[in-house]
């Protein structure tokens, strides 16, 4: 699928016919089919392997420029309807005249950019649609870092009493989602260097021009997006000693629990010992008392008594 746009003379976003691409038209390409990128890869005058390579799911944040063609991909952070965290790669590839993002899903990131926010963008500013993407990125990955640590404090608060894995599962999907986090702001801040480098040496001038105020802005990307990585390492750093830390607090609350079970084990066993003696067929003590039953009985709450302020006294429950 992919929809061709473009900033009109009254600063709305419009939408184009499929049949055609004109000058300062944005392509946004969400899973599109190989007759789709064949199209596109057409007009643009770009190598359609390249394009469908882009789309791996796996693809590592890099640059591709040839001639007055420019393709930046990264990393960019995704939240699925089921509240996990991943990754998607992203590619955006720029002519002298045309921009194109493709995708493999729908991300809230390049979803931002819709006839509703038109005001703050502009199609044939592509040096603009493309820092405001990378900034909107970070910005996302410091947003759902914020969410990750409201989750992990509520499976923490969960964890305090409870016996069973689940909270513990959970704490593992957030790691592993902290290990994509980590891996995708570390690539793509090599990417933003590598950018950097290549705007101040003006080796893609030609397909984009950056002023001041835009090498500024990428400047303050690149701190944003280190910030985002500190954050992670931060965050991975308290989830593993938390982990290790609540492992060890449910092994006790087994221990607790089996402690507790194995008293009241015993306090039982009193009664029904002393209930076992004098139900044998056999002549016992007080056999023939007609207070004999009352006797044992009392013997066995005295007994169970004595048993239970011994247990509390060791704080066996």
């Amino acid at each position: 699928m992919f929809k061709i746009c473009k900033t009109d003379a009254n600063k709305k976003l419009v939408k184009l016919k499929k049949n055609r691409l004109c000058p300062g038209a944005w392509v946004n390409m969400i899973n599109p089919t190989g007759e789709e990128l064949e199209k596109i890869a057409e007009w643009i005058n770009w190598d359609v392997e390249v394009l469908k390579s882009s789309l791996d799911i796996d693809e590592r944040s890099r640059i591709e420029h040839e001639g007055k063609n420019f393709m930046l991909i990264v990393n960019l952070p995704l939240l699925d309807d089921e509240g996990q965290f991943d990754t998607l790669p992203c590619s955006m590839v720029f002519t002298p005249k045309n921009f194109v993002t493709l995708c493999t899903r729908e991300n809230r990131i390049i979803g931002s950019f819709t006839k509703s926010t038109s005001s703050t963008f502009d199609t044939k500013d592509r040096t603009k649609m493309m820092l405001s993407i990378l900034y909107k990125a970070t910005q996302f990955y410091l947003r759902y870092l914020k969410i990750i640590n409201r989750k992990t404090e509520s499976i923490e608060y969960n964890l305090r009493n409870t016996t069973n894995n689940k909270e513990l599962f959970q704490l593992m999907e957030i790691q592993k989602s902290l290990v994509y986090f980590t891996t995708a702001l570390r690539d793509n801040q090599l990417i933003l260097q590598k950018l950097l480098r290549m705007v101040r040496a003006k080796s893609i001038a030609q397909v984009l021009s950056f002023s001041e105020d835009d090498i500024d802005l990428l400047e303050d990307i690149m701190i944003e997006n280190k910030q985002a990585i500190e954050m992670v390492d931060m965050h991975r750093t308290i989830l593993e000693s938390m982990m290790d830390g609540f492992a060890s607090v449910i092994n006790n609350n087994v221990n607790q629990v089996m402690k507790f079970l194995a008293a009241i084990t015993i306090i039982l066993s009193i009664p029904t010992m002393l209930a076992s003696f004098w139900g044998m067929n056999v002549g016992l003590p007080l056999s023939g008392d007609k207070f004999g039953f009352w006797y044992i009985v009392s013997a066995s709450v005295v007994l169970t008594a004595l048993v239970i302020l011994f247990f509390r006294k060791k704080k066996m429950f």
